[in-house]
């Protein structure tokens, strides 16, 4: 089975499910998906994209499977449904995408080695975007042929999908540039709010930081222009989904004895946008718990 004839199956159609099953539709595979919510179907039916009505009938037909899901009761549910799927002597391919911890990704791929599927640890870095394969990296892990065969795939919306280990290397990878994040977030807002203060319009500093080679990332050109405007929507990702990310990092940063001192206190602002009614807004919100901690009003 070639890449560009393999049927492709989409379990969860947020911002980033959303995001790769329309890319995949735009890139001439035929795709299904499936969401518990109307609204992310809806979107991706307009896109081409079908949406039989139930994670079991994407699979039924679908030759690779790709989830991202929100959470670790979320992926236990979808491989409990994907055991009523019989693989009928085909070794489906499962793509795990999500931001979950390890251990649980782990487990996962064990009860689907067990209905006949070969999962891979395979987490995203980059946040929704027009055109995801500008700015997209897929972190693979697991055997090398099926990394292969998974990179032809997901070439339709990624800029890159190196193998970067064996399987759980995807998610320490994934882990590691998350922690960076949630920092940089964090000091943009703060950057932003100091501008301020002086007197100095931030615009003026993104023009000149940002295209820098020594001081500017994607990161930067992407959450700052929120923070200028105080407009965090529509979110490339939600304070909310992120307090999971951030759980995962801090949880497995204490597994393994790390101190993490900058992240903790990142931490704290993302928890403050949350009790700020910030939740379904993007993190670069945190500019919003930043002004508020100035005596600045919302």
């Amino acid at each position: 089975m070639s890449a560009a004839s393999a049927r492709i199956g989409v379990i969860g159609l947020g911002i980033m499910g959303g995001t790769m099953a329309r890319a995949l539709r735009r890139a001439g595979h035929a795709v299904s998906g499936h969401d518990p919510l109307a609204s992310p179907r809806q979107r991706c039916r307009r896109a081409g994209v079908s949406a039989p009505g139930s994670n079991a009938a994407v699979a039924r037909q679908s030759d690779i499977l790709l989830l991202s899901l929100p959470s670790v009761a979320a992926l236990e549910a979808v491989v409990t449904e994907l055991a009523t799927v019989p693989c009928e002597g085909r070794r489906q391919l499962v793509i795990e995408t999500s931001t979950l911890p390890l251990a649980d990704k782990q487990r996962a791929a064990a009860a689907l080695r067990r209905q006949g599927r070969l999962m891979l640890d395979a987490p995203i870095s980059g946040t929704a975007t027009p055109a995801p394969q500008a700015n997209w990296i897929m972190y693979l892990s697991g055997p090398v042929a099926a990394c292969r065969q998974a990179a032809a795939v997901v070439s339709a919306f990624t800029l890159k999908a190196p193998r970067v280990g064996a399987f759980g290397a995807g998610m320490q990878l994934k882990i590691a540039a998350n922690h960076l994040v949630a920092i940089y977030n964090v000091a943009y807002a703060e950057m932003v709010g100091l501008c301020r203060r002086m007197g100095l319009d931030p615009a003026v500093a993104l023009e000149h930081m940002g295209a820098s080679p020594y001081i500017g990332t994607g990161l930067m050109g992407l959450r700052m222009p929120m923070m200028i405007r105080r407009d965090y929507l529509p979110a490339t990702m939600k304070v909310s989904v992120w307090q999971k990310d951030m759980q995962v990092i801090g949880d497995t940063a204490r597994a393994v004895d790390c101190p993490t001192p900058l992240f903790n206190a990142c931490a704290a602002i993302y928890t403050s946008a949350m009790a700020l009614g910030l939740g379904e807004q993007d993190t670069a919100a945190a500019a919003e718990v930043l002004a508020v901690l100035g005596g600045e009003r919302r």
